[in-house]
C-alpha cells in the first residue's frame, strides 16, 4: 500500500497565487474607473440643483446670484445665494462665474483632496443659465459628451 500525503505543493500555491495577481490588476483598474465615472453624478447633480436655486433666485430678486454662501442668508442687494460651495460629499468645489439679469454660468471642479481629482477625463463641469452643459479634461481639452452623457 502506497502512503499519500494530502495538501497543495508550493508549485500549486505559486500558480494560483499568479493567477489571482492577473485577476486583481485587471479588475481594480477597471473597478477605479467605474467608481470614478458613478461619482461624476456629484458634480452634475450640484450643478442642477444651483440651477433650481438660481432660478428661485431670480424670481425673489430679478437678477441672478453671483456669490455663493452656505452660512449667510440670502440677499438680493449683494447677489448672495445661501447655497453650498462644494458638493454633497465634497468631491466637486461649486463657484459661480458670471451671473447679472440676463443669465448665469456655475462650473464644479474636481477638489485637489478628493479622490475625484483622479478623474482626469472630466475634472470640471460647467452649466449655464441657458442650459448650456459643458465638461473638461484634466488636460483642459472639451469632453462634453462623454461626461454629462455617462
Amino acid at each position: 500500500m502506497s502512503h499519500r500525503e494530502h495538501g497543495m505543493t508550493l508549485l500549486e500555491l505559486m500558480i494560483v497565487g499568479a493567477v489571482v495577481a492577473i485577476l486583481a490588476s485587471i479588475a481594480v483598474p477597471s473597478y477605479r474607473g467605474y467608481v470614478l465615472r458613478a461619482n461624476r453624478a456629484e458634480g452634475r447633480a450640484a450643478l442642477l440643483a444651483l440651477a433650481a436655486a438660481q432660478e428661485k433666485f431670480y424670481l425673489q430678486c430679478n437678477t441672478y446670484a453671483s456669490t455663493l454662501d452656505r452660512d449667510t442668508a440670502t440677499d438680493c442687494g449683494a447677489g448672495v445665494l445661501r447655497f453650498p460651495t462644494s458638493s454633497e460629499r465634497g468631491y466637486y468645489d461649486i463657484t459661480v462665474s458670471t451671473a447679472d439679469a440676463s443669465g448665469w454660468a456655475a462650473e464644479a471642479a474636481a477638489t485637489g483632496s478628493s479622490p475625484q481629482f483622479d478623474d482626469a477625463r472630466c475634472r470640471r463641469f460647467g452649466l449655464t443659465s441657458a442650459g448650456v452643459k459643458s465638461a473638461r479634461t484634466a488636460a483642459d481639452t472639451p469632453n462634453d459628451r462623454e461626461c454629462w452623457a455617462r
